[in-house]
């Protein structure tokens, strides 16, 4: 992904939601600081293999043979607990900070590398959790335009940003788990932001000439004819 193609969802993204630009650069700009060069190397085990995109939904549990079967795992924020406590091991946790910095910390601390997404909302959560990072092990991400040292792979939500990032670093194919986009539970904020979700893989899977299962009997009613190609 380019941010030439990503430039105009994330437009429509910043529209529907109201977010100003300027503090999602604000963001990147920050995480900047703290960023220190990352070994883009390291995601070769990606290439051409099985990576499993773990989400943190309720039906994660039940879900977990897909990631011991893969060649590769990338969670989404909590959901690299589950699979941490399940005894899997994570290739790549994907966070913006929100809810588990101790086990993005953690990770970052066994060598075990953790893309931290600079966003307008989790300033603060930069500035007081990004430098308890060893920064050797952080892959830093915006939404916004990338600049220097910080990234933008496409994606918008932790766990399709993930997949966007497999997609990037040239996995063979893509499985989910714990993926629920009618989850319930969730307020109307994160329900927004998983039709989003939803939206982006629809995207991705055109992008990649793949059929995500997860999508079977949602991708008909989603509407993509405005997605660049």
């Amino acid at each position: 992904m380019n941010f030439a193609n990503w430039e105009p969802v994330y437009r429509k993204i910043l529209v529907d939601f109201g977010f100003p630009r300027d503090d999602d650069e604000r963001a990147r700009d920050l995480l900047a600081k703290f960023a220190k060069p990352f070994d883009k190397s390291r995601f070769d085990v990606l290439t051409e293999k099985t990576v499993a995109i773990a989400g943190a939904g309720p039906s994660l549990e039940n879900e977990l043979d897909k990631a011991r079967e893969a060649d590769a795992v990338l969670s989404a924020s909590t959901a690299t607990d589950v699979l941490l406590d399940a005894g899997i091991a994570v290739d790549c946790m994907v966070t913006d900070l929100d809810k588990n910095p101790e086990t993005a910390r953690e990770l970052t601390e066994q060598g075990i590398p953790v893309t931290a997404h600079a966003h307008g909302d989790n300033i603060p959560a930069i500035e007081s959790v990004v430098p308890t990072f060893d920064a050797n092990h952080v892959l830093a991400t915006t939404q916004a335009e990338p600049r220097g040292l910080v990234e933008n792979f496409g994606g918008f939500t932790d766990g399709d940003r993930a997949a966007f990032l497999a997609d990037h670093f040239g996995a063979g194919e893509l499985v989910f788990l714990g993926w629920d986009f009618d989850d319930p539970d969730v307020d109307a904020m994160k329900q927004k932001k998983l039709q989003w979700a939803e939206r982006l893989l629809c995207w991705l899977e055109l992008r990649r000439g793949e059929r995500f299962s997860i999508l079977d009997g949602r991708r008909e009613g989603t509407d993509t004819s405005w997605l660049p190609k």
